[in-house]
């Protein structure tokens, strides 16, 4: 039924469509190329350069911690994704895509222990409404000092003991909601941001983090290296260069 609802869509001009949500129609549609991005969260790692196959992107070329590329187009086709260390060529990790059309895919490097390393694939489907204009929040756990978590976004002040996690679970080096699953939907506004041990309501970090409609949101949780234990949170907003750090409170 889902796909005879986006057959029947697709036949409406999508100069109409761009009207009732944002302006990636045909990502919803599954029609737009599929798209790739990379992000380094790994903080213990030193520059790294993204390939497909063995050609290097230009998009994530002698990438250091913190940067995040924009989705980019890529062609159809099954390949492997490596990440290389710029100084010595040596493979940090490497993922296999086989691209389909209106799908995100999102690579990340991040750190597994204190002294290894590794690279993770975060697949988006992105089967977004039509007629919604709420933004798309994920979260990568790159942080694993923190074990697993729970994500809630709620109204500032809100005591988390009463309320249930947004995402919930999501263990570390891993992604939530999980690869292949959509991010989930958010209206835009003011939110209290709070990251807590998975099952319990013990604060790992919280922040305010204020957005608009019609946002794609990437949250990464990370090691802070200068307190052990702890963590920090980058947040990658698409269509805007590279992360933000967020400010805890």
């Amino acid at each position: 039924m889902k796909l005879l609802h986006k057959l029947l869509f697709a036949c409406i001009p999508l100069a109409m469509l761009a009207a009732c949500g944002g302006g990636d129609t045909e990502d919803r549609l599954d029609v737009a190329d599929p798209v790739v991005r990379f992000v380094h969260a790994a903080p213990s790692t030193s520059a790294v350069t993204l390939y497909r196959a063995t050609v290097a992107q230009s998009d994530a070329t002698n990438a250091t911690f913190g940067f995040a590329s924009n989705y980019f187009d890529v062609d159809m086709g099954v390949a492997d994704w490596p990440v290389k260390a710029v100084a010595s060529g040596d493979t940090i990790g490497s993922v296999n895509i086989d691209p389909e059309r209106g799908t995100k895919y999102t690579i990340v490097t991040l750190d597994t222990s204190a002294t290894t390393h590794g690279v993770y694939l975060i697949t988006d489907p992105y089967n977004k409404p039509l007629t919604s204009d709420s933004t798309r929040l994920r979260l990568m756990n790159a942080a694993y000092p923190a074990g697993s978590v729970d994500v809630y976004m709620n109204t500032p002040t809100t005591d988390i003991a009463t309320v249930n996690p947004l995402i919930a679970g999501t263990a570390v080096n891993s992604s939530g909601p999980a690869p292949g699953q959509d991010s989930v939907d958010i209206p835009g506004g003011t939110y209290q941001l709070t990251i807590a041990a998975a099952g319990t309501k013990t604060v790992l970090f919280r922040a305010q983090l204020s957005f608009a409609n019609n946002q794609d949101l990437l949250l990464l949780a990370v090691p802070n290296t200068a307190v052990p234990g702890a963590i920090r949170v980058l947040l990658k907003t698409e269509g805007t260069a590279g992360t933000t750090e967020l400010t805890a409170i």
